[in-house]
């Protein structure tokens, strides 16, 4: 069966944001999904920031993640073996991997190479998801994933910038996506 790796993750950030560089992952959520876009496996883990533990209020509030989570967390250099772990059965079966926008792709790249880490994903085709979805539906500009959403009549379900529950929405759209 042909499947899907849909990613989001969660950043420290600060109202206005934060360029790429000066940002640590905090939370990796991924999907696991058929073509038709049902999940068949989920991965979900805090990660403790090194350079900036502390969270900014701004970023706990767009999040719902509290300090206390991130403080209980590992930091990426051993979330990330987790992950692969969990991912490596499935990858004879991946079409590839998605995200909604490039900043995620960006970001594990960025990640990866300051922590030294190296990755099954890096030899796999990513999908910028945000763009897939414009040029399916010959829209003028990139939506974000809420706005995706209503046009297609879909409900966001569950938190809005939490890592899973935004991997699992932006799965739903995958059959919009390469239907056309």
């Amino acid at each position: 069966m042909r499947q899907w790796l849909i990613i989001d993750l969660e950043a420290t950030t600060e109202e206005g944001g934060w360029p790429v560089e000066d940002m640590e992952i905090i939370e990796i959520g991924a999907s696991l999904v058929a073509g038709d876009g049902h999940e068949l496996e989920h991965f979900q883990r805090f990660v403790r920031p090194l350079r900036r533990p502390c969270l900014t209020t701004f970023c706990r509030e767009l999040t719902h993640i509290a300090q206390a989570q991130i403080d209980g967390a590992q930091p990426l250099a051993q979330v990330w073996p987790q992950f692969e772990r969990w991912l490596a059965p499935h990858l004879p079966h991946l079409v590839g991997w998605g995200s909604w926008g490039d900043y995620d792709r960006r970001q594990l790249h960025l990640e990866w190479q300051r922590h030294g880490l190296r990755s099954s994903l890096q030899d796999i085709a990513h999908h910028n998801l945000k763009q897939g979805f414009a040029d399916s539906r010959r829209l003028k500009r990139p939506l974000g994933l809420h706005g995706a959403l209503q046009l297609t009549g879909l409900q966001f379900q569950g938190q809005q910038h939490r890592a899973l529950e935004d991997a699992r929405n932006t799965a739903r759209l995958l059959p919009l996506i390469f239907a056309s």
